[in-house]
């Protein structure tokens, strides 16, 4: 759901207008017409968390079941998902979906970064800062933001509009945190950025469409981030982060992506869009990790592997694509003796 504290709806808009700012065809089952035509809608969720009173999008098909048990009142769909459709549910039909439910929150939450205003003083009069708190020289705090008792912010960092700040944490210098509720004992090392926009467009010949990101950051208790790691706010769903996590330097984490507790992520890993990964999770230095997959706990993955695949609770993996360690050992041994007998059979011509 979308958090009022980070984000302004322009107004509710009826399926007509929906259908017109976003080129989609609207489709509503007959047996809901007089209920549903009349409806107005402003607020938008996962197809998991929609209410009647909610628009959601259906682009995946990984999401196939979740779409069939939503309760969306109004969903961005493609042709081919009309049929698999719950009964009740006014469909937005597109040959784009993501295109156009990305017109449709751009009509809805038109300033999503929010609007830059002129500050007489670095921390705004409606800011709470906690007792013990120490702002260094530079430190921008906007309307709404709460920071907790005994915390430290180092020179030059910005702490955005609504963002929320648990007691003892630690944030060094050059930091922006935004759309983020950030928790107790947490450490921010220099240059992190947290809560900007996911990567999020939709791509087709007329044109890149930006969309909207409507979520969050959580970041558990007891996290440390390192200096330059990303993490992007999610477009519905949060991101997460979760209580005890170890996040290395040039981290990059994509939206609605969910690290659990206790991970450790060695520098430059990256995580695209919407993986989950479980607890105790290890990942070493520079690995990728594609999106919309599970990682189990404990799962531990070796460096530079490329992850396009589910992995299993306890499971190690090596290589690009990675497999088990078991599998890259036996291919690098193989791979060893082809070359070892290329270069005999060579030796032996000569």
């Amino acid at each position: 759901m979308v958090d009022s504290r980070f984000y302004k709806c322009a107004g509710a808009l009826g399926l007509g207008k929906l259908a017109e700012v976003s080129g989609a065809e609207l489709y509503v089952p007959r047996s809901h017409e007089e209920v549903i035509e009349g409806s107005v809608f402003e607020n938008v969720a996962t197809l998991e968390e929609a209410t009647s009173s909610d628009i959601s999008l259906f682009h995946n098909v990984k999401y196939r079941d979740a779409f069939q048990s939503s309760k969306a009142g109004v969903c961005f769909v493609d042709h081919a998902a009309v049929e698999l459709a719950p009964k009740e549910m006014a469909l937005l039909v597109s040959d784009s979906p993501q295109r156009s439910f990305g017109l449709a929150l751009a009509a809805l939450y038109p300033d999503v970064e929010g609007e830059m205003t002129s500050m007489p003083s670095p921390v705004h009069a409606t800011a709470e800062i906690g007792e013990g708190t120490v702002l260094e020289y530079g430190v921008v705090v906007k309307e709404r933001a709460k920071i907790g008792n005994h915390c430290q912010i180092g020179a030059n960092s910005v702490i955005g509009a609504g963002v929320e700040i648990g007691d003892h944490t630690w944030i060094g210098q050059n930091v922006t945190l935004s759309h983020a509720l950030i928790g107790r004992h947490v450490m921010i090392y220099p240059g992190v950025c947290i809560g900007q926009a996911g990567f999020g467009f939709a791509m087709d010949k007329r044109g890149f469409v930006t969309v909207p990101q409507l979520g969050r950051v959580i970041i558990e208790d007891e996290v440390e981030i390192g200096s330059n790691t990303t993490i992007d706010r999610g477009s519905l769903r949060d991101t997460v982060i979760g209580r005890g996590a170890r996040l290395d330097n040039l981290v990059m984490i994509a939206h609605n992506v969910v690290v659990g507790r206790g991970c450790v992520l060695v520098a430059q890993v990256g995580i695209a869009g919407s993986t989950r990964l479980g607890n105790y999770v290890i990942a070493a230095g520079q690995v990728g990790i594609a999106g919309h997959l599970d990682i189990g706990d404990g799962a531990r993955i070796g460096a530079q592997a490329g992850v396009m695949r589910h992995i299993a609770a306890g499971e190690t993996v090596l290589g690009s694509p990675a497999v088990p360690i078991k599998d890259f050992m036996r291919q690098t041994a193989l791979l060893n003796r082809m070359v070892k007998g290329s270069s005999r059979k060579k030796e032996q011509v000569s």
